[in-house]
């Protein structure tokens, strides 16, 4: 899966909590990234789903066009060597 700039601001305010209390704007900004990466993910799922249905359905032109959109959002699959 592709980092985002989001998850690398999540991650370091996650280590920035873990060493002092988070300011005002720190704490809004975490639970932005939070958010943000909540609707990301439920992104990500909702074309899971939408291609295991279009797998069902015997759709492959469906299921290509959801796993173009999937790529989108976290990268292209490792290759195989």
């Amino acid at each position: 899966m592709t980092i985002l700039p989001i998850h690398e601001r999540l991650a370091e305010l996650w280590i920035i909590r873990g060493s002092r209390d988070l300011t005002k704007e720190e704490q809004a900004d975490f639970e932005h990234c939070l958010s943000v990466n909540a609707k990301h993910i439920r992104q990500i799922a909702h074309l899971h789903n939408l291609s295991l249905a279009a797998s069902m359905a015997g759709d492959a032109a469906w299921q290509q066009e959801i796993s173009l959109r999937r790529e989108k959002l976290i990268g292209q699959p490792p290759r195989s060597s």
